[in-house]
């Protein structure tokens, strides 16, 4: 993406980055316009050298020079509507790929504010019209050949003829240019509306099952007709207001072709203009509408692509929710941990029941909170060994998404800071925070796709997925699913069960195999058994790499060792899980009840 983000840089290059196709297309259409702008010229000349004075010589060579100029108006448009057209779907994929891109950036902020659908929207339809802008532009130039070139061609029939034309035509495309205002705000309108409604039916589908539950249907449909509503009357809305430019122009075209046809027609009474002359002067007057309506049609396109413009330009400028830095950090995702016999094996690869507990070289991720304060956290003070299994339990859950929100860098703190191996993490590139630590939500979403595809979505190239598929009990869920892990699990994992997504949704996290990995709640849709594998899987699979849970689960709390209570915003205590349980009622109370 360029620096300059409004919506006129945008514009600016979706058009320049297909300019070698605009320019190809541009100079083809040109030659189809001049084609048709010539071929009642040719039809005038055979009427006065071959007809009007028979010549059967003259008129065979007349066709074939007729034949010849409909073959290259022919091919001319035949390939320069193929160029507009790669060039428009080209620039298309290419704002695609840019609103992805900054939807997907380490920064975020692009979805605030934004409901889902309303950025499928944006990405898609907003695109599309933007790009379509190099078709328009390329038929646009070419109908102003159309135009010069009728006018040129007039005026050597008839200079009042030409001069008629040269005048009008600009005047047409000026009052095209200001009729098309009022529809580049519809047009702005319509897709705003268009966006909500594809939001709010996106919320809706993935919420079917709680609403089924609720038995909220009503209210669902009910919510989605006000809103389709909307859309269908800002759709409208803009419908009218392109009827009512185009009927203008159209209107404004027909009458100007008239004063052309009784103009020439009044010449060819007083003897200034042959009987050729007018034939030509007539086929040109029915030839210059079609070049001034795409002059109409363009300007239409081009309100409609400012105003998908000015909405993709919104996305790309969105402030971001943290500000970048540029420190590359010490760790990188999927090193191998050096064991005591100095071979380098992957941590996750530890597994079975020989595995050992703990490396003998840990690698890099030492966290440390340092007077954190944000929300309801005030002077969070902590630190997490490399290396170290942490448990966390807060006592207020705003306060755990508040702090999972500072861990994963979605937003910075008010006070004080959090450091990764005595970096802080406001001078580390977003990127590779991100590539080194991985925070793994609570409502983590699954992918349509298969089990595997799911589970290696973040994998390092070559890494082996079963081992922290079998550290998750993801093994029980393939054993559900046709094909295993090659079975599909639907949308969000629609096949799945509670658990079954929680455990899909934490193997992916396992198998990712970043330095430091922070788990929120993995297994509360998970059976006491199940948990207890779970707890015991997550510790052999993350040895050696530093670990937090922020759970209240008396298992997984159980397989760490150590765990900090949060209470009030503050550190409470820390200690052994057993310790704590025995010792402070706030923190028993908190996972024991």
């Amino acid at each position: 993406m360029g620096a300059d983000t409004s919506g006129r840089g945008v514009i600016r290059r979706a058009v320049a980055g297909q300019r070698r196709d605009v320019v190809v297309g541009s100079l083809l259409g040109a030659a189809h316009q001049t084609g048709e702008a010539l071929v009642p010229v040719l039809i005038g000349l055979i009427v006065d050298r071959a007809v009007v004075r028979p010549d059967g010589g003259a008129l065979a060579l007349w066709l074939v020079v007729l034949a010849v100029v409909y073959a290259m108006l022919s091919y001319g448009f035949r390939f320069g509507a193929r160029a507009g057209e790669r060039a428009a779907e080209q620039a298309a994929h290419r704002l695609r790929l840019d609103v992805v891109r900054r939807v997907l950036a380490p920064h975020g902020g692009a979805e605030a504010g934004r409901p889902p659908g309303a950025l499928v929207n944006v990405a898609t339809e907003d695109a599309r019209r933007v790009g379509a802008l190099n078709m328009a532009l390329t038929l646009g130039i070419a109908a102003v050949v159309g135009v010069v070139a009728g006018a040129v061609l007039l005026l050597r029939a008839s200079v009042p003829l030409g001069l008629l034309v040269l005048v009008g035509a600009p005047v047409l495309m000026a009052l095209g240019h200001y009729l098309a205002r009022p529809l580049e705000h519809r047009s702005e309108a319509e897709q705003e509306r268009a966006a909500h409604a594809s939001g709010v039916a996106a919320d809706l589908v993935a919420g079917v099952r709680v609403l089924k539950g609720l038995q909220a249907e009503r209210a669902a449909v009910a919510r989605y007709r006000a809103t389709s509503q909307a859309s269908r009357e800002a759709n409208v809305r803009a419908a009218r207001a392109a009827a009512l430019q185009t009927g203008l122009i159209l209107t404004l075209t027909g009458a100007f072709i008239a004063l052309v046809a009784l103009v020439g027609g009044r010449l060819v009474l007083s003897g200034s203009i042959g009987l050729g002359a007018l034939v030509s002067a007539v086929g040109l007057a029915l030839f210059l509408p079609g070049p001034i309506a795409v002059l109409a049609w363009v300007g239409a396109e081009l309100a409609k692509a400012r105003a998908s413009a000015a909405r993709i330009a919104d996305v790309l400028a969105a402030p971001g929710e943290t500000t970048g830095g540029t420190v590359e950090p010490d760790a990188v995702p999927g090193a191998a941990a050096r064991t005591a016999s100095g071979t380098d094996t992957p941590a996750s690869a530890a597994t079975g029941p020989d595995a050992p507990t703990t490396a003998a070289t840990p690698t890099p991720g030492e966290l440390r909170l340092h007077r954190l304060g944000h929300g309801g956290l005030d002077g969070i003070d902590l630190t997490v060994r490399a290396g170290e299994h942490l448990g966390i339990v807060v006592t207020d859950t705003a306060d755990a998404a508040t702090l999972l929100r500072c861990l994963a860098r979605r937003c910075d703190p008010d006070r004080g800071r959090i450091e990764l191996d005595g970096t802080p993490f406001t001078e580390l590139a977003p990127a590779a925070l991100r590539s080194t630590l991985l925070v793994a939500e609570h409502d983590a979403q699954l992918f349509d796709g298969t089990l595997l595809d799911n589970v290696t979505a973040a994998a390092p190239a070559g890494a082996d997925p079963h081992p922290a598929m079998d550290a998750a009990a993801v093994d029980e869920v393939a054993a559900t699913l046709p094909g295993g892990t090659a079975g599909r699990i639907g949308e969000r994992g629609s096949s799945l069960s509670g658990g079954q997504r929680q455990r899909v949704a934490l193997a992916r996290a396992l198998a990712a195999d970043r330095s430091v990995l922070v788990v929120h709640d993995p297994t509360t849709a998970v059976d006491a058994a199940t948990e207890a594998r779970i707890a015991t899987g997550i510790r052999r699979a993350r040895t050696g790499r530093t670990t937090v849970l922020v759970t209240s689960s008396p298992a997984l709390l159980a397989a760490t060792d150590r765990v900090v209570l949060i209470d009030c915003g503050t550190v409470a205590a820390e200690a052994p899980h057993e310790d704590l349980v025995r010792d402070h009622p706030v923190y028993r109370s908190a996972v024991l009840t």
